[in-house]
């Protein structure tokens, strides 16, 4: 079926529910619920979590950076390398002057 038609039927569908009044709207109260329940549940994938802050991260990242020199505005970085095992655990006293 072609999309706007099911879209068109969809709609017929929610305008009927309203009118007979057997429609659900949800109170502030019910949405804030519903949200936090969602959060809750999806939290629980760590994998899906870490790859919402790497691309956070690198988002925030390609914004804080100045423009290349191509003149393209927001062009995708290169893959960060991954975090260096050890790295920022220990520091000699020479190195304490950064």
């Amino acid at each position: 079926m072609d999309m706007s038609r099911q879209r068109e039927i969809a709609r017929k569908g929610g305008r009927a529910a309203h009118e007979k009044g057997k429609a659900h709207e949800f109170t502030p109260d019910e949405a804030r619920a519903a949200g936090r329940k969602g959060g809750e549940k999806v939290s629980l994938n760590r994998r899906h979590m870490a790859e919402i802050g790497r691309r956070g991260g690198r988002s925030s990242a390609q914004r804080r950076r100045p423009d290349d020199a191509s003149g393209a505005p927001g062009q995708q970085a290169a893959e960060f390398a991954p975090p260096v095992e050890g790295a920022g655990e220990s520091m000699s006293a020479d190195d304490s002057s950064t």
